[in-house]
């Protein structure tokens, strides 16, 4: 591919992004109205229409949904979104910054684990095909890919942290505090990876420069590790987008299981307590992150495949 349709190609991708977070943006907006007026959440039970009406206009929230929504989005291009509704005071950007670190330690830890043992795991099932091994991680993979993720949570809580002791129920601390959310958020990218890098694998063990290496006289674990691995990679790097992304959206799960104070437990707290700046901008967060990651792939790939470039 010349440098102008690589430009070409990642112009086209860029423009497809931007509908995206359009269309994000707009469904955020007004799901988030439909749970009710937030000035009933604040002010007393025993409140008049005087006090509520006054509280949504100083709110703006009186003004037809598209003056609310164009005034939300022109905000948003700048980065604001607007104060809190149930933390007065704070702005929706400065609370998501403050729980933005344990987001990504989490996050980040379970991506990292996730691609490093569903790589190895992948490429021993593939190499051990139809032995006791390769059939042990294809139930691995499927308990990984079935089981809710609330579910393995609990679970691990229940095994762990109530019957044996080991490892604290809840909370932010030290690593301690980490084995657990960490495990539930990873469980099924690990399945999911090791699954398509075994099949990817396989398909590259039986081509014929495999087998020409052998005939060279190659060592196995050179064969296996640098050739095969290589070419192997191309597909599960299509899908490592997805799943990095499902990592960022699935910590609302785990975070609200294991009280890891995050953007997803936030983003709970936001949508119990009505708070539509919050709700609004930790969905688009999460959306431009997940944008961010695939849209990165989708250039990484043109790289590694040129068959796809004019896709």
């Amino acid at each position: 591919m010349g440098r102008v349709e690589m430009q070409r190609y990642i112009l086209i991708r860029l423009v497809q992004a931007i509908f995206v977070l359009v269309a994000v943006s707009i469904i955020v907006f007004v799901l988030a109205r439909l749970s009710g007026n937030p000035a009933f959440l604040i002010l007393p039970i025993d409140a008049g229409p005087e006090e509520v009406e006054r509280l949504s206009k100083f709110w703006g929230l009186d003004k037809p949904l598209h003056v609310q929504y164009w005034k939300f989005i022109s905000n948003a291009v700048q980065g604001d979104f607007g104060e809190s509704i149930k933390w007065p005071g704070r702005t929706a950007m400065g609370l998501i910054g403050g729980r933005l670190v344990a987001t990504l330690q989490l996050t980040l830890t379970a991506l990292i684990l996730a691609a490093i043992m569903a790589v190895f795991f992948g490429v021993v099932t593939a190499v051990t095909k139809d032995t006791p091994i390769d059939h042990l991680g294809k139930v691995f993979a499927l308990l990984g890919q079935s089981a809710p993720t609330f579910w393995i949570g609990i679970m691990l809580i229940w095994i762990f942290a109530v019957e044996i002791g080991w490892l604290p129920t809840s909370g932010r601390g030290g690593i301690n505090h980490m084995i657990l959310p960490v495990i539930t958020l990873g469980w099924f990218e690990v399945a999911a990876i090791m699954r398509l890098v075994r099949s990817s694998m396989l398909d590259t063990l039986d081509s014929e420069y495999v087998k020409l290496a052998r005939i060279k006289g190659l060592r196995e674990w050179k064969v296996i590790w640098k050739h095969c691995l290589r070419n192997a990679a191309i597909a599960p790097l299509t899908y490592f987008g997805i799943i990095a992304g499902t990592l960022i959206t699935g910590s609302v799960i785990v975070e609200t299981v294991f009280a890891w104070p995050g953007i997803g437990l936030l983003a709970i707290e936001a949508v119990l307590g009505r708070d539509f700046q919050v709700v609004q901008a930790v969905a688009l967060v999460f959306a431009v992150g997940f944008v961010m990651i695939n849209l990165t792939v989708d250039i990484l790939y043109a790289y590694l495949d040129p068959r796809i470039r004019y896709g």
